[in-house]
């Protein structure tokens, strides 16, 4: 039986919104009403969660650092209709390398969901959007598409180059989240490991992909997308869920401005 997997690299240290007393993927951004008709506050890394669920996660990984036992203390074993497992990150060594910290769970007919666990974007719903048979990624508009990995397609959708924190870029569509089958992931970490492990961010990771032959492509479906990763960007995601587009569960056309990807 096929599974679909969220994948949430959580293991990085968060030095641009430090000092906190935990890690910045439990950092309280909106609120939640909990089964009891409690308001509570949400850890900002549920929203990610949320939306993999949205989009059909039945399984979520974490992949987390050693010092980083207080995710696995707030989700425990599962999140709604998802059961949730953990792998291990020893230290901070790229997106790519925590993403293929996945490669041992994931058999090659499942899919997979990546997602950035310190942003906050809308539509909720929009990984429902993404096609399952190729590498797809979700592409939202940001004013400052230098600060991100912005991505670069033809009329049709297909990927001509990611263009990592790029001054100048040529488009402010960067990249949200993304998804694959199963059996690319792996062909994706054979690569990686084919170029001795040299790609730190995913997006110099796919250049490679594509100038091989291979195809990926990209959704402009998205609306809304802030990350946290900063005090300017914690205030952005404040106000965006404090809009329309939160009490509704649509968005509500802002555009995220600050922060990176990290």
């Amino acid at each position: 039986m096929s599974r679909v997997w969220g994948v949430v690299p959580a293991a990085g240290q968060g030095t641009r919104i430090q000092p906190l007393a935990f890690s910045k993927e439990l950092l309280p951004v909106g609120s939640r009403v909990d089964e009891s008709g409690v308001e509570r506050p949400r850890a900002v890394s549920e929203h990610l969660v949320e939306r993999m669920v949205l989009g059909g996660a039945d399984r979520i990984l974490f992949v987390i650092s050693p010092l980083k036992s207080d995710i696995l203390r707030y989700y425990g074993a599962s999140y709604g209709s998802a059961e949730i497992a953990y792998a291990v990150q020893e230290r901070a060594a790229g997106l790519c390398d925590a993403i293929f910290r996945a490669v041992p769970f994931i058999a090659p007919e499942d899919q997979v969901l990546v997602g950035l666990p310190d942003t906050v974007w809308f539509p909720a719903d929009a990984l429902r959007h993404l096609p399952d048979d190729r590498l797809s990624f979700l592409l939202f508009p940001v004013e400052r598409p230098e600060l991100f990995d912005a991505v670069d397609t033809d009329a049709e959708g297909r990927v001509r180059e990611i263009l990592v924190k790029r001054p100048g870029a040529a488009t402010n569509w960067i990249w949200g989240a993304f998804k694959m089958p199963g059996a690319t992931l792996h062909a994706l970490h054979a690569l990686w490991e084919a170029r001795e492990r040299e790609d730190e961010y995913i997006g110099t990771l796919v250049n490679a992909w594509i100038a091989r032959g291979n195809d990926a492509w990209g959704l402009r479906a998205g609306s809304s997308y802030v990350d946290t990763g900063t005090l300017n960007g914690y205030r952005d995601a404040s106000r965006l869920l404090d809009g329309p587009g939160d009490l509704l569960g649509l968005p509500d056309g802002r555009r995220g401005t600050a922060g990176e990807q990290a």
